[in-house]
C-alpha cells in the first residue's frame, strides 16, 4: 500500500487575507497539506511583516525584515506579489482562482467587487470554488460595511465585561485578553467552515460562499456565559480569577506565590478538602455540593484563602496532584517552554529560513496518528515564490 498523504494534499488555496484571522485559517489549512498561495501587495506585503520589534535575528544577531508577529501565522505558505488594484493584477487573480479550490479574503464588504473579485464574479468562472469571506460584522446587517478589529470586538462582544478583576476591588475594570482571541477563534471557525464546505463539495460538486464575522465568532465563543445570561436574564460580570459557575475554581495565594486550583466536581472538592487538612469542609451542608458552594462562595473562599497561605506553592501543587485535584502554577511564557510536558510534546519547532538560517515556530496542536503535520516551509519572504507559482499555473505575468 502507498503511504497516506496529508489530509488536504491536492487542495489549492488562494489566500488574499492579511494580518491574523485569515492567515490563521490559511496556516491551519497549510499545516494539513493544502498548497496556500499567499497574495501580497507589492513592496509592503502583509501588514504584520512590519509589526515589530521583535524581528527575527540573523546569524550575526542583527534584525532581519521578518517580524515575529508575521512569523507566528504564515508557515507552510508560498508568497506571490500581485497588485490586485491594477487591471492586470485583478485578471491574474481571476486566472489563479480558476485553478484553486478555496479563496480566502478579509476585505471590507463589497471591497473586491470593483476588481471583479467578489464571490458572484468568481463563481462564474469557477463554480467549484469555496469562497470564504472574513469581516468584522458579516455580509448583512446595519454594521456590515464597518471595519472591525479584535480589540474593539472584545469590548463590543462582551468579553471585556467578564474579564478582569471585579469593579469593587483594586485593579478592577475592563481588561482585554493577552492575545487577539477574537481573531484566533475566527480563524478557527473559518478553518472548520472551509473543511466542511470541501466535504460537501464531494457530494454536490459545487462550491459556496462562506460568511464568517469576528463579532459572530466572538459572541459564539462566550459559551456558558451566554447561557448564564440567556437562562436568567442576568448578565454575568467580572469575577477576576474565579469561575462563574464552579467553586473553588480560581487563583489562590500561597506563602511564596500563586497557584490555580480547579475543582471541577464534588469528588475533586472532597479530595481537595482532605489534602488541605479540612475534611469537615467537605461534609458541611453549606459547601457539600457545588450549588451550595456557589451560594456560600464568600464565606468558603475566605476560609480557603487563609489555609492556602500557610504553605508554599510547590508544596500545595504536589499535595493536590497526589490526590487528583487539578491545579498548577501561573507560568511566564519562558517557563511554559521549560515545562517538561511542553518539551515532551515538542511544541517549540525550528525550521530553515533563507535570511536567518533558522526560525522558531509553535507546533500545530493537531496530532494525526497516520498523517502528521509537516513543517515544510518557513513563513515566506515577500514575493519569494512569485515566479515559481506563475510557472506552475501556466500563467504569464
Amino acid at each position: 500500500m502507498s503511504e497516506r498523504v496529508a489530509p488536504l494534499d491536492g487542495i489549492k488555496v488562494l489566500d488574499l487575507s492579511r494580518i491574523l484571522a485569515g492567515p490563521w485559517c490559511s496556516q491551519n489549512l497549510a499545516d494539513l497539506g493544502a498548497d496556500v498561495l499567499k497574495v501580497e501587495r507589492p513592496v509592503v506585503g502583509d501588514d504584520t511583516r512590519t509589526w515589530g520589534p521583535p524581528f527575527l535575528k540573523d546569524a550575526d544577531g542583527a534584525d532581519t525584515s521578518e517580524a515575529a508577529y508575521y512569523l507566528s501565522t504564515n508557515r507552510n505558505k508560498r508568497s506571490i506579489v500581485i497588485d490586485i488594484a491594477s487591471p492586470e493584477g485583478a485578471e491574474l487573480v481571476r486566472e489563479m482562482a480558476k485553478k484553486c479550490d478555496v479563496l480566502l479574503e478579509n476585505f471590507k464588504v463589497g471591497g473586491l467587487k470593483k476588481y471583479g473579485l467578489d464571490y458572484d464574479s468568481i463563481k462564474e468562472i469557477n463554480p467549484r470554488l469555496i469562497y470564504c469571506s472574513i469581516t468584522g460584522f458579516g455580509q448583512t446587517g446595519p454594521m456590515a460595511e464597518l471595519p472591525g478589529y479584535d480589540f474593539m470586538i472584545q469590548g463590543m462582544g462582551g468579553l471585556m465585561s467578564i474579564t478582569g478583576e471585579r469593579d469593587d476591588l483594586p485593579g478592577g475594570g475592563p481588561q482585554k485578553a493577552g492575545v487577539a482571541v477574537t481573531d484566533i477563534i475566527t480563524g478557527m471557525y473559518a478553518t472548520v467552515a472551509v473543511m466542511g464546505a470541501l466535504q460537501e463539495r464531494h457530494r454536490s460538486g459545487l462550491g459556496q460562499h462562506i460568511d464568517v464575522a469576528l463579532l459572530d465568532c466572538h459572541v459564539a465563543m462566550l459559551a456558558n456565559q451566554n447561557l448564564n445570561y440567556m437562562t436568567t436574564g442576568v448578565a454575568p460580570r467580572r469575577a477576576g480569577n474565579a469561575h462563574q459557575n464552579v467553586v473553588p475554581y480560581q487563583v489562590f495565594a500561597s506563602s511564596d506565590g500563586h497557584l490555580i486550583v480547579a475543582t471541577g466536581n464534588d469528588s475533586q472538592y472532597r479530595a481537595y478538602c482532605g489534602a488541605i487538612g479540612r475534611p469537615d469542609l467537605a461534609v458541611n451542608p453549606d459547601y457539600a455540593t457545588n450549588s451550595q458552594r456557589l451560594i456560600n462562595r464568600v464565606a468558603l473562599i475566605a476560609e480557603l484563602e487563609a489555609i492556602m497561605k500557610t504553605r508554599t506553592r510547590d508544596d500545595w501543587i504536589a499535595a493536590l496532584q497526589n490526590v487528583g485535584v487539578p491545579c498548577g502554577p501561573i507560568n511566564t511564557i519562558e517557563q511554559v517552554f521549560e515545562n517538561p510536558q511542553v518539551k515532551a510534546r515538542e511544541i517549540w519547532k525550528t525550521m530553515p529560513h533563507p535570511l536567518a538560517g533558522t526560525t522558531p515556530t509553535t507546533a500545530s496542536p493537531i496530532r494525526y496518528s497516520a498523517t502528521p503535520v509537516q513543517y515544510r516551509m518557513a513563513p515566506p519572504l515577500l514575493g519569494q515564490h512569485t515566479e515559481e507559482i506563475l510557472k506552475e499555473l501556466g500563467i504569464e505575468k
